[in-house]
């Protein structure tokens, strides 16, 4: 078997640090979403990403990929969002075996009321306390962090299950 590669005392800040943010900032943009909007921060993606397209409209399968969601887990919001007016599903026309999740008059109107608010509370958790050329650099590093996944392999070359 081959030896451990730990991590730097270096390495170990910075994880724990990612760690960290990791867990905080989707706490707090949920918390700010649920006392302002109703809205789950997963639940705002959907509607956001429905609202970005010309047509308001999206398979469920595409949606849940931009949303990095589980089909299982996007049915369940898109049942909430459909309780409350804001989203309902077609069946494609060309292919009735695909879902289209599709946002109505009254999500369009939930998202445009809602955006203001979550856009301050993302200045205030991330980019107030940047200075512009962090943010940017924040850009670049989530966009390294989020290329093509690597397996992960254990000591010996086994991939981890």
């Amino acid at each position: 078997m081959d030896e451990a590669r730990w991590l730097t005392q270096e390495q170990q800040r910075t994880w724990r640090l990612l760690v960290e943010v990791l867990v905080k900032m989707p706490a707090a943009l949920e918390a700010q979403l649920q006392r302002d909007a109703g809205l789950t921060h997963m639940g705002y993606l959907v509607l956001v990403t429905l609202s970005e397209r010309p047509d308001r409209r999206l398979g469920m399968s595409r949606l849940a990929k931009q949303a990095s969601a589980s089909l299982s887990r996007l049915s369940h919001v898109v049942a909430r969002l459909e309780e409350k007016g804001w989203v309902r599903r077609e069946r494609d026309a060309a292919d009735g075996r695909v879902q289209i999740a599709v946002l109505t008059d009254d999500g369009l109107a939930k998202v445009i009321e809602t955006a203001p608010g979550h856009a301050e509370a993302v200045h205030q958790l991330v980019f107030d306390r940047l200075t512009a050329a962090q943010g940017r650099q924040l850009g670049r590093l989530s966009e390294a962090l989020l290329k093509e996944p690597v397996e992960v392999r254990r000591p010996g070359g086994q991939a981890q299950a």
